[in-house]
């Protein structure tokens, strides 16, 4: 799904909860999530308040906007929801990780725990 650039200037310009919100409805309705991977293709973390984040985004196009601030080399993976929770969950469970849902440009977005992410977005799921 592409993102037009007058969608993008809306959803950026929202609170981090709505973004949060967009988020869910769009990741239920694609199946799809896109993180960032350092050269070494290993996931791009970030530090706040002595937590680990993992930031998340519903489209390439979102992404691409935090390509910067040492991020700048990263690249963009789309992430199937299955992969998701086959691979990344025991990752973040296991790290205690946080993940940071739709950050903008260098702004930090929704942060929430793996377990009420996957309540919300199950939640977002049951509507389809």
């Amino acid at each position: 799904m592409k993102v037009n650039k007058i969608e993008i200037v809306k959803v950026t310009s929202l609170k981090p909860i709505e973004r949060y919100q967009y988020f869910l409805k769009r990741v239920a309705d694609s199946e799809i999530i896109f993180i960032l991977l350092n050269p070494n293709d290993e996931y791009v973390l970030s530090e706040l308040d002595g937590n680990i984040l993992l930031a998340f985004w519903s489209a390439k196009e979102y992404a691409e906007l935090c390509q910067v601030d040492g991020w700048e080399n990263s690249c963009i993976k789309e992430i199937s929801l299955e992969i998701f929770t086959d691979k990344m969950i025991d990752f973040i469970e296991k790290n205690n990780i946080l993940l940071n849902i739709f950050p903008v440009k260098d702004k930090t977005g929704f942060i929430v725990s793996i377990d009420e992410f996957a309540k919300d977005l199950y939640d977002e799921l049951d509507k389809y």
